[in-house]
């Protein structure tokens, strides 16, 4: 399973520079076209967010500090002998 991400974007400090957008690997960033944050600028969104793999690109380019992200990884397996089950039986 692949690693997962989930973005948290503070609008009011986003000031459109678009540079998050052009680093994002799975390209679900963009610009807002309708809408405007409390300082006048068009701010940043996500536009798939389950497409998210929280590489962090966004938030280490951004000058304005405008991303936390998130990285959650899949669990492995354990054997069942691992955990002191009773192994099942392969044929």
């Amino acid at each position: 399973m692949a690693t997962k991400g989930m973005l948290i974007i503070n609008e009011n400090r986003c000031k459109g520079c678009g540079l998050c957008v052009s680093v994002c690997p799975v390209h679900i960033l963009k610009l807002a076209d309708d809408r405007f944050n409390v300082r006048g600028y068009r701010p940043v969104e996500v536009t798939d967010p389950e497409a998210c793999i929280g590489c962090a690109m966004c938030a280490t380019i951004c000058p304005d500090v405008v991303f936390t992200v998130y990285r959650r990884r899949a669990r492995r397996e354990r054997p069942a002998e691992a955990v002191g089950e009773e192994a099942p039986v392969r044929w």
